[in-house]
């Protein structure tokens, strides 16, 4: 290591948001970091969309949702106040901006979508009309496709705001991502885990992506190249094989979050394997896709050939439809 660079004066810097979960996810890698035997420091950016979920927020006009949670962090890192973003990788957009890369996309946490209710231990036990507390168009589309007699609520803020709202009685269950219960511990009403071909999860669910700066948008050429070196042992080559074949689907079928498009590739039996679905906004109608593929097979191809087969089953048709 270059003594240069790993001493107390000029510690590795992590930009992240200030919520419970994001911090969780911030101190793992700041922790392997020192593990490891750098010295690292922990800076939280707020965020545009931590700064929605606050009551009263009113939002800008014209406000793209694409980004917020993650537009602050990425100024911060272009500018050197940080060297190093730790995100939720579903957060991040299908194409990054030319100056940042995914130096590291660490091993993935469970990727499925959980059911949280302590009364009704599953979805098919909800009575009829059960509400069901989730903001996820995906997973309202989903879950209708599923149980088409129940209503939803509108449940925003972070698992505990989401979980002492259930606790409260505004809704009667909730669906979220398995990743961050787990992470956080607060799996005590969790009795469901959906199987991808159910709920198939959000293209990067479960996954951290570490962000830096590009190698054509260096600050410090000698400081940029130490700092993606420090992080090259969190890189999980499955994980990323996985992740870039679900980003790939999402973005030729339009990308962003806020669509009913499900996407999971995993390892299995010595080949890859990837569900992807496009549920219409109602529910009655969905185009599902199984596929595999050999090791040596590229993950980008294996996306794109996975967004061909649901367009061709008429997945565009789908995503068109207006939300109810």
């Amino acid at each position: 290591m270059s003594s240069e660079h790993n001493n107390p004066r000029n510690p590795i810097r992590i930009g992240s948001r200030g919520s419970q979960l994001a911090l969780w996810q911030a101190n793992h890698i700041l922790y392997a970091l020192r593990d490891a035997g750098y010295h690292v420091e922990l800076e939280i950016i707020r965020t545009t969309g931590d700064r929605m979920q606050q009551p009263g927020f009113v939002p800008p006009p014209n406000l793209d949702g694409k980004g917020i949670f993650i537009k602050e962090i990425e100024e911060a890192l272009e500018e050197g106040r940080i060297d190093l973003a730790v995100h939720s990788l579903k957060d991040l957009p299908t194409k990054l901006a030319s100056q940042f890369t995914l130096a590291a996309i660490p091993k993935r946490a469970d990727a499925r979508d959980v059911w949280v209710c302590e009364p009704y231990w599953a979805l098919h036990t909800l009575p009829t009309g059960g509400r069901i507390g989730t903001t996820s168009p995906r997973r309202r589309a989903q879950i209708l496709a599923l149980r088409p007699d129940v209503t939803f609520v509108e449940v925003r803020g972070n698992i505990d705001t989401r979980l002492r709202k259930l606790e409260q009685g505004q809704c009667d269950a909730l669906v979220l991502a398995a990743a961050g219960l787990d992470r956080l511990k607060r799996t005590e009403s969790v009795h469901q885990r959906f199987s991808p071909c159910e709920l198939c999860p959000a293209p990067g669910q479960g996954a951290l992506a570490l962000e830096t700066r590009s190698e054509s948008h260096v600050i410090d050429e000698a400081r940029d190249a130490y700092i993606r070196s420090a992080i090259a042992f969190l890189e999980h080559p499955y994980t990323r094989f996985a992740i870039e074949a679900e980003r790939t689907t999402l973005d030729a079928l339009g990308g962003g979050c806020s669509l009913p498009i499900g996407a999971h590739c995993f390892h299995e039996e010595g080949k890859w394997k990837m569900v992807a679905q496009v549920v219409s906004p109602d529910g009655e109608s969905m185009v599902q896709v199984e596929t595999e593929a050999t090791n040596n097979s590229d993950p980008i191809n294996l996306g794109l050939c996975v967004a061909d087969d649901l367009k061709s089953k008429g997945a565009l048709d789908l995503l068109a439809a207006p939300a109810v």
